[in-house]
């Protein structure tokens, strides 16, 4: 089975790209899916960041308020990586049981939608490496409008994660998101082509 890594910055539109895949037919194991999961009340992984970042984080209802674990975690790049240290351990050993039980079910591909692929070094497991491209100052915008986030907590956001330069170098095919919707559709009809080529 061939493992297809699709990354890109936040707000690139990474997100689009793995439902069209998905739509395609394509087993898609969502890092970010697996980060809620492993965040549920009660879990270990979220009493360990409690223990971290503050207990006041978990509401009456056992349940996390993420955004202000985002606006803590992503305060400084050594909080970001005290928080990482607790996720991705858990993060990988998910994604590994996915990747295993899509081989089982005789998946010839799957695509890893993986924010930090790069950043991680985990490109280099990956048979095929596809980054989704917008400028900062595009991705900015689509942050505070579709997300409400401010300008310096968009900025500070997209500062914590790998620069487009590392990122793009590492690719094997880059889908450019700086246009409209409508633009995607043939860059990932042929990207569909070249997995189905691995």
């Amino acid at each position: 089975m061939k493992k297809v890594g699709l990354t890109g910055g936040i707000g690139s539109g990474k997100s689009t790209v793995a439902r069209m895949l998905a739509d395609e037919g394509f087993v898609v194991v969502d890092a970010d899916q697996i980060a809620r999961e492993i965040m549920e009340p009660g879990s270990p992984v979220l009493e360990e960041v409690a223990e971290v970042f503050g207990a006041d984080l978990i509401g009456e209802d056992g349940q996390l308020d993420r955004a202000e674990l985002a606006r803590r975690a992503f305060a400084s790049k050594e909080s970001t990586e005290r928080l990482n240290g607790i996720t991705h351990p858990a993060i990988r050993a998910e994604s590994e049981r996915r990747f295993a039980a899509a081989e089982q079910a005789g998946e010839q591909a799957v695509i890893y939608d993986m924010p930090l692929l790069v950043d991680l070094g985990l490109h280099t497991t990956m048979d095929l490496t596809v980054v989704v491209g917008v400028d900062v100052d595009e991705r900015v915008r689509r942050l505070v409008d579709k997300r409400g986030l401010d300008v310096a907590d968009a900025r500070a956001r997209v500062a914590q994660q790998v620069d487009d330069s590392t990122r793009l170098a590492a690719a094997d095919v880059v889908i450019d998101n700086n246009g409209p919707l409508d633009a995607l559709a043939p860059q990932v009809a042929a990207l569909v082509e070249k997995i189905k080529d691995l």
